[in-house]
């Protein structure tokens, strides 16, 4: 009488026996340089014999070759993610990884099947950045793609704004808008625009709100700001400005922008209506990309840690394993050319 077939002994089965997580059974059996307490190690030993599990020589290897840091970003073309992104790149070097990249723009169906397909291609960790708010309720099955991930021994970081239980990295945008609004209003300034990116971003309407909050605080009539909607690059500055311009201002005598992508344009295009910045309008950012301290006038911004928010999200993604943990990195003012106090 023929032999019933010995059911097949999964990583996950060795790992449930010996108490232990996915990712540390897979660290031991796969011939990891990682290192692992003894202690756990000798339970995925003894698990792994008792359950007469037996490590597949192709999927060992290709564990091996995935040694890749997985980042799923929003959009790869603006500056500010380009500084993330790098200094992801510098600090997966230092942990013997690399960073491979893909670009959702913020679509969550994207965003849910880009991680889909990543699951498949075992990266060691993956990095989600988001300008909108990510939440359960709204990206169920974003959730559970990544969710699913860690059950199979992956880390999740993500760098923006969410009540999601992995470890973030978020700016306190509202408090740099505020910082910004403050000083503004302090210098003088009563009528202002304040030129809005894509309503959709939960960082932009933070800044936006940062920014009415510090100018009311210095006695700015809400009447007198103005919230002018535009794409948050270069052309939708410009295209901002030139309108606002062509309209006569309005007795506007500042404008306080979004990102310093968003204040470039506008200051090019007060240029072009040959109005004199900051003699006649004063204009500000929030970022402090490098070009900020290049065009001229020289931008008066706030600077964010874009590098650190990039190089943590790799420390928390290849870190140990604990209960999630949040940063909140603030932004510090920087006061160039382009402001002018008002009388």
């Amino acid at each position: 009488m023929p032999h019933a077939a010995r059911p097949t002994v999964t990583l996950h089965d060795v790992a449930a026996a010996a108490g232990v997580s996915v990712a540390t059974a897979s660290r031991v059996l796969g011939g990891s340089a990682r290192k692992v307490a003894p202690e756990f190690q000798a339970r995925v030993l003894a698990a792994a014999a008792a359950l007469r599990y037996t490590v597949d020589a192709s999927a060992r290897a290709m564990r091996r070759a995935s040694d890749s840091i997985a980042l799923v970003a929003d959009d790869l073309t603006t500056p500010s993610m380009g500084l993330v992104v790098a200094a992801m790149e510098r600090e997966a070097r230092t942990a013997g990884a690399f960073v491979t990249v893909s670009s959702t723009m913020g679509d969550p169906e994207r965003q849910a099947e880009t991680v889909r397909v990543l699951r498949s291609l075992r990266p060691r960790a993956l990095v989600l950045t988001s300008n909108r708010l990510l939440a359960a309720a709204d990206e169920d099955r974003l959730v559970k793609e990544l969710l699913a991930y860690e059950r199979e021994g992956g880390r999740v970081a993500v760098v923006g704004e969410t009540d999601l239980t992995f470890d973030t990295i978020a700016f306190d945008n509202v408090g740099a808008a505020r910082a910004m609004g403050a000083f503004v209003g302090r210098a003088g300034h009563r009528r202002v625009a304040i030129f809005v990116g894509a309503g959709d971003r939960r960082n932009m309407s933070d800044r936006t709100a940062g920014f009415v909050a510090g100018l009311r605080a210095e006695g700015v009539r809400a009447s007198d700001i103005e919230l002018v909607s535009c794409r948050a690059d270069r052309d939708g500055g410009f295209a901002a400005a030139r309108e606002l311009a062509e309209a006569g201002m309005d007795g506007r005598q500042a404008v306080l922008a979004s990102n310093d992508a968003i204040a470039i344009g506008a200051m090019s295009a007060f240029r072009a209506a040959s109005l004199n910045v900051p003699g006649d309008v004063s204009v500000t950012g929030i970022d402090d990309l490098p070009l900020a301290s290049d065009v001229t006038p020289r931008l008066t911004t706030v600077a964010l840690p874009l590098a650190r928010a990039g190089a943590e999200a790799i420390r928390f993604a290849v870190g140990e394993r604990g209960p999630a943990r949040r940063l909140v990195l603030a932004g510090r003012l920087i006061v160039r050319d382009s402001l002018r106090p008002r009388p």
